[in-house]
């Protein structure tokens, strides 16, 4: 089976490829490199011993992406690509509606048009909104969105739950991924973001590498018992085996569905600069700072619903996920770049 990757070079989107190799898969990446680079894909070759058939062209390009439509034949698509950087949202909206749901009609329209009826879409816990309590589980309204990047995930979202109802042939899975952190336990591969970091533990790791002077934690006057935000982090290599097992999925149920990926379990800011100094054997040098606009005191899954219909669960402890992340970072201090 051919799995087609939209933006498939990116953080997540080379770790599922290299899961997907391993389970049998062949892999086909498309990306215009904007926020990954090939490096990272020749790695996951070198890892798995198999190639990639890999394209550099922009998804929102619909003439270009049915012309690989045609040559690959995929079977399946996951769709990662899209810009994601939430502050740049809200002072580029604009290029972030264009790019981020131009690429998803380019996909669906190259779907139509070569016949392909399988696709899983990478959205985002970020659509809850603020009305919904932690836990999050899948059959809640979704919520308002507190900047561009958010509302593009829940238009999409929208977007596929039309398309659905048009053919029912379709097998369309929504993934809605929680915090994803870690790397590949070789260190091989793993988050490398250009410029300024979406995530926490780029920070916390380009600080402990000497990029950054200090962490700044915003705010430890939350309604949390050490005072800082709680997420659910999940090792990135989980988060792509949910991906294998969603494939598998596709294969068996037509429809659509919508799937939280997170632990269940919520760690706090400090926790998680805690647990990367103890298993690391390191200070990292961080400062509170002020609140950040937009940020939820807790978030984190009810991920009981993958569990029972995907057969999957987060394998990979906060531990792991400190230990591999430093471990990426050690190797590759200036990421993927020499």
């Amino acid at each position: 089976m051919k799995i087609f990757l939209a933006g498939g070079a990116g953080y997540i989107g080379c770790h599922t490829a290299l899961q997907l190799l391993n389970n049998g898969y062949e892999v086909v990446i498309a990306d215009n490199f904007s926020n990954s680079c090939p490096e990272a894909v020749k790695r996951v070759e070198a890892l798995t011993g198999k190639k990639i058939a890999l394209y550099e062209i922009d998804v929102q390009d619909g003439a270009k992406v049915k012309e690989v439509f045609a040559q690959e034949q995929p079977d399946a698509v996951i769709h990662f690509a899209g810009l994601k950087a939430v502050g740049e949202s809200v002072q580029q909206p604009i290029r972030y509606y264009r790019n981020n749901i131009n690429t998803t009609l380019s996909l669906l329209e190259a779907m139509e048009a070569t016949g392909v009826k399988k696709i899983i879409f990478s959205s985002s816990a970020t659509v809850y909104g603020e009305e919904n309590p932690s836990p999050y589980k899948e059959n809640m309204p979704k919520g308002s969105c507190t900047n561009p990047y958010g509302w593009t995930k829940s238009m999409m979202e929208q977007i596929f739950q039309d398309v659905a109802l048009t053919d029912p042939e379709l097998s369309i899975v929504i993934l809605r991924y929680f915090n994803p952190i870690g790397a590949h336990e070789s260190g091989e591969i793993g988050e490398d973001p250009k410029g300024i970091p979406n995530n926490l533990m780029p920070y916390i790791t380009q600080t402990a590498v000497g990029i950054r002077e200090k962490l700044t934690v915003f705010g430890d006057d939350y309604d949390t018992p050490d005072g800082t935000c709680q997420r659910d982090y999940i090792h990135v290599m989980d988060l792509a085996d949910g991906h294998v097992k969603a494939v598998e999925y596709l294969n068996r149920e037509q429809g659509i569905d919508i799937i939280n990926l997170g632990t269940g379990t919520p760690y706090s800011v400090l926790e998680l600069v805690n647990a990367f100094q103890k298993v690391n054997d390191m200070k990292v040098n961080y400062v509170i700072g002020t609140r950040r606009a937009g940020d939820l005191p807790v978030c984190y899954a009810d991920a009981s619903k993958a569990a029972r219909v995907l057969g999957w669960k987060a394998k990979r402890g906060l531990e792991d996920m400190c230990r591999d992340s430093w471990n990426w970072q050690r190797k590759n201090p200036q990421g993927y770049r020499k």
